[in-house]
């Protein structure tokens, strides 16, 4: 297997893993509803998921592991992808914001500052910022 070929497959398997993680916060609550089914089919083809690991993921979450963020940076990395991608129509619905607020305490943002947090990252995303000046932005949001 070549190096190319390795960096490829663990890739993949890391995005299988992100995508599951997503998965199960909108089944957190058994249902998932036609807007968070809309989002994970965007993130699915995003993440480049085919329809069958899609399918396969949606039947057990749990086959695949969670690659959690270790660092501040690398959740704000994540949440900067997500909030653009669930703002991506410039129209963002209640049921999209609160899978956003779902997934950001999923990523290990504190509970009582996501609705700040999520306002933020919407603000910034909405006022198109690369993901440098995002980070820097959520960084620097209290000072």
């Amino acid at each position: 297997m070549s190096f190319s070929e390795l960096f490829d497959s663990e890739f993949k398997q890391r995005n299988k893993g992100h995508f599951s993680a997503i998965v199960r916060v909108a089944l957190a609550d058994g249902v998932v509803y036609p807007e968070e089914k809309e989002f994970l089919d965007k993130l699915a083809s995003r993440l480049e998921i085919t329809e069958s690991e899609y399918e396969e993921i949606l039947s057990d979450p749990l086959k695949y592991p969670i690659n959690p963020p270790y660092s501040y940076v690398q959740r704000l990395e994540r949440l900067y992808d997500l909030t653009r991608m669930v703002h991506v129509d410039h129209h963002l619905e209640d049921k999209q914001e609160v899978l956003l607020k779902k997934i950001s305490v999923a990523l290990g943002f504190t509970p009582s500052n996501v609705d700040y947090i999520i306002a933020k990252a919407l603000s910034l995303v909405d006022n198109k910022v690369d993901a440098d000046t995002f980070i820097y932005e959520m960084q620097h949001m209290h000072k």
